[in-house]
């Protein structure tokens, strides 16, 4: 989120002066986002994709920063493990083939970091959890050596005061301890950023937590962790207590987590979501800059706001604001719920769903949200991770109709249509749209998610061998279905 970090060490003073900066880059956010015509500008999409790096055995290979010097990609940086990268991908028009060219920079960048990690006896992969991953992969000496990554995990230590609980359900459910932040670092996504004017930050936004509802029940690719099956986005569950400073007190007072789908409807816009990170979230990373926003923005100038921005990076909603000062200043909405993975073609076509069904649904924000309680589309979000495309989910037969349970994979085909109307009303070419959709169809008619393809497969080869071996095997199998370029539902269950 735009500002390096070069110490990791914080005394009282720290905290006090970034907490004064925070509230005075609130007061210069509101009036930046109330002066007419800022931000505004044509739709762009942008990306940010986690990958993992595999050594001979399927297993993570902790050499990041040793691919990453070798690297000539400059979209290219290291992440929380030793074991994960990340390709900032660039920035595009969302009118015209916006997902070709996703698609494009995907496998060019994948093509690189392949290249690099082979001169460090590495492969890389992209998929939502390593199945390989083992408790020891993610102790502390797991954590890339940074200040950034040692101050953030200190200070999460230093107010959970104590370890961090997992407890997650599933065929074999999972309950143990992590002592660091690094068990965090094992979820791996692809995060959609889609430029937004600020008068329509708030119907795009509630617009994008429906649309995420749906989108995450159809891209599933995370149901193992530790060797455990667990759910069909594990991602999820792990992502949100691996980080979870909440002590139960407050989890049943009704406090929100760092990680979180949100408490209710965005009413004015993005402001009100700046602010309630600032408000509900103490800082853990107190870097004071020394910029004085009001007096940029009183000059004429637009402020970089970096402390903001910082401390919005500590706080990770599955949908977040983006303010991005580049180029007079403009704001994001960055869409958190999609896994890495499996395929090119799959990440291309979920960004193009969740993208187009965000866009369709806001076109009638105010009917689609008339009954919906958002209670109700919070619990639906976690029973699309556990369960996938055999969720049951709330959701209305049309806009202004109140809320019915059905499965998911009937709200994903009953929404289609609407995601692609969605993305030609957004200026992108029908047969674009249609291309990457058609995608998302023919994944649901078979009911083959790269979660449900891991798992079957995971079955197949434990029918010769042991746990651990089939997960090799399945990842292995799974690696080599990825470079072959075939959509996941084209995959052939087992060896």
């Amino acid at each position: 989120m735009g500002l390096k970090i070069n110490r990791d060490d914080f005394n009282d003073d720290d905290y006090v002066r970034f907490a004064e900066t925070l509230e005075a880059g609130l007061v210069a956010l509101r009036e930046l986002l109330d002066r007419p015509g800022f931000g505004a500008g044509d739709a762009s999409l942008g990306a940010e994709l986690e990958l993992s790096l595999l050594d001979a055995e399927q297993r993570p290979s902790p050499v990041n920063l040793e691919v990453l010097g070798e690297s000539i990609d400059d979209r290219l940086t290291f992440e929380l493990d030793r074991f994960n990268l990340e390709c900032n991908l660039r920035h595009g028009p969302l009118a015209g083939r916006p997902f070709d060219a996703l698609a494009n920079e995907i496998r060019d960048s994948l093509r690189e970091v392949k290249r690099a990690a082979s001169l460090h006896d590495a492969d890389v992969v992209a998929i939502g959890i390593l199945p390989t991953l083992r408790e020891e992969d993610l102790q502390s000496a797991a954590m890339t050596d940074t200040p950034r990554f040692r101050a953030l995990s200190r200070e999460l230590q230093r107010r959970r005061g104590g370890p961090f609980e997992l407890r997650i359900d599933g065929a074999d459910p999972l309950e143990t301890q992590c002592q660091d932040v690094t068990f965090e670092g094992a979820a791996t996504s692809l995060q959609i950023h889609l430029r937004t004017d600020p008068p329509d930050f708030a119907r795009l936004y509630n617009a994008s937590q429906i649309a995420s509802v749906a989108s995450i029940a159809a891209s599933g690719n995370s149901p193992i962790f530790l060797g455990h099956r667990l759910w069909q986005e594990t991602r999820v569950a792990l992502f949100k207590q691996a980080v979870d400073l909440r002590d139960e007190s407050a989890r049943r007072g009704g406090r929100e987590s760092r990680v979180s789908f949100g408490t209710e409807w965005v009413r004015d816009g993005a402001f009100e979501l700046f602010e309630e990170s600032v408000r509900g979230h103490a800082p853990l990373l107190p870097v004071v800059t020394g910029e004085d926003a009001l007096a940029e923005l009183r000059g004429g100038r637009v402020p970089r706001l970096a402390e903001i921005r910082l401390h919005q990076g500590t706080v990770w909603r599955w949908n977040r604001p983006v303010f991005d000062p580049v180029a007079g200043g403009h704001l994001r909405i960055e869409l958190r719920c999609l896994p890495a993975g499996p395929s090119v073609i799959d990440m291309a076509a979920n960004a193009a769903y969740l993208i187009g069904l965000t866009h369709g649904l806001a076109a009638e924000d105010d009917a689609w949200r008339a009954r919906w309680d958002f209670d109700a589309l919070h619990g639906s979000f976690y029973r699309a991770a556990q369960h996938g495309l055999d969720a049951v989910l709330l959701w209305p037969k049309e806009a202004g109709a109140t809320p019915r349970e059905v499965p998911a994979a009937e709200v994903i085909e009953r929404t289609l249509s609407l995601a692609e109307a969605g993305l030609t009303g957004a200026g992108v070419e029908p047969s674009e749209a249609r291309q990457w959709l058609d995608v998302v169809a023919r994944r649901v008619q078979r009911r083959q998610t790269g979660a449900r393809w891991q798992l079957a497969t995971l079955d197949d080869f434990e029918q010769h061998c042991d746990r651990n071996e089939a997960l090799a095997r399945m990842l292995g199998r799974y690696v080599e279905l990825a470079e072959s370029g075939a959509p996941g539902h084209e995959w052939p269950v087992g060896g």
